[in-house]
């Protein structure tokens, strides 16, 4: 058919799986196993049903300033948008138009090269080395723009601020993205920097360590001129993005910082426990300062371990890809779950 040579096309990005059974163990898609802060529900009662028939506000003023506050910003250095995705992909369209190729790792946010295609951005990836460490001489030749995850993932290894400081002051002329949704696990991040250089651009999300993954609320952080650049973007794609639910229970989420860390130093407390029992069953793995373990036996391969454990009701991430084939992705959840995992793990490991 004639259309169809105008019709864009792309291979999607795949999600993790979201299974339709109940009474499982999901730590497939990185979520956080416990629920947000109290003060979410609270403003949950209080939603007016009268605003329901009206737009919400475009500029999401009460969540971008309740963000602002929390990190010590001004209103104008935050962009809110729907789920750090969405954020990214106004990045994409916003700061990736230069004829030279952007570049990110090669073993990353299997979403980066989705949007370069769907952009017709040019791109190349850059290996990381034997250890899943990010090379930092491969980000200082000539680009268009770069983008990482730090942590990275899927493999939850992290960058040191001073490494992400080289890379951002060796690329004075191109945007360098620093992808920080799991940041709150334990790594240091890179927020000072877009005080100190004019092109950094740091994207959270409320998915991972805030526990609100349904409400899709990602939000980015930089100077006035590069938000004022991203809002230009989304004005001229989509003036109402954020849901006037979204903004209200973000902004109640935000305010409670004694909640938000309590969550995280829990979750961090069992992803230490977990990786020595792993470890104890002879994986190995890199150490992560994300909400998840990417992890592989020594002896069994992944995909055989992957399969026993959906006949449990367990569910993890395997990425059949170059490199990683033989790792699982481990999302971290409650102390009962892992209890639940290292279980099935021990029945299948003594067969």
């Amino acid at each position: 058919m004639s259309w169809e040579e105008n019709v864009r096309k792309v291979v999607p990005y795949t999600p993790g799986e979201q299974p339709k059974v109940t009474d499982i163990v999901k730590l497939n898609t990185n979520e956080n196993p416990y629920p947000p802060s109290p003060n979410v529900m609270e403003a949950l009662r209080d939603l007016s049903e009268g605003r329901m028939r009206l737009y919400p506000d475009p500029k999401a003023e009460e969540l971008v300033h309740a963000i602002a506050e929390a990190y010590g910003l001004k209103d104008e250095e935050v962009f809110a948008g729907v789920g750090s995705d969405d954020v990214l992909a106004m990045c994409f369209l916003t700061f990736f138009n230069s004829k030279k190729p952007i570049l990110f790792p090669d073993i990353t946010y299997s979403f980066y090269d989705v949007w370069a295609d769907l952009f017709r951005i040019p791109y190349e990836t850059q290996p990381l080395d034997e250890n899943f460490h990010i090379v930092p001489a491969d980000y200082l030749k000539e680009n268009g723009g770069i983008i990482f995850p730090n942590p990275n993932a899927p493999t939850g290894v992290v960058l040191p601020l001073d490494t992400v400081r080289q890379i951002a002051a060796a690329n004075p002329d191109s945007v360098v993205i620093v992808d920080e949704a799991y940041v709150d696990f334990g790594a240091e991040s890179a927020l000072p920097l877009i005080h100190e250089y004019d092109n950094v651009i740091i994207v959270q999300t409320f998915s991972k360590s805030r526990s609100m993954a349904g409400l899709r609320i990602g939000y980015a952080m930089s100077n006035a001129k590069m938000i004022k650049y991203l809002n230009d973007v989304k004005y001229s794609f989509n003036s109402y993005t954020m849901n006037y639910p979204s903004i209200k229970l973000g902004a109640a989420e935000v305010r409670d910082t004694e909640h938000f860390r309590a969550v995280c130093d829990k979750i961090i407390a069992t992803r230490t426990s977990s990786a020595k029992r792993f470890r104890e069953r002879g994986f190995q793995f890199e150490e992560s300062c994300s909400n998840f373990l990417f992890v592989r036996h020594e002896k069994v391969s992944a995909k055989e371990i992957f399969d026993y454990l959906r006949t449990q009701n367990i569910f993890v991430r395997w990425f059949n890809k170059p490199r990683i084939s033989n790792y699982l992705r481990v999302t971290i959840g409650t102390d009962e779950e892992m209890d639940k995992l290292f279980a099935a793990l021990d029945r299948f490991l003594d067969r």
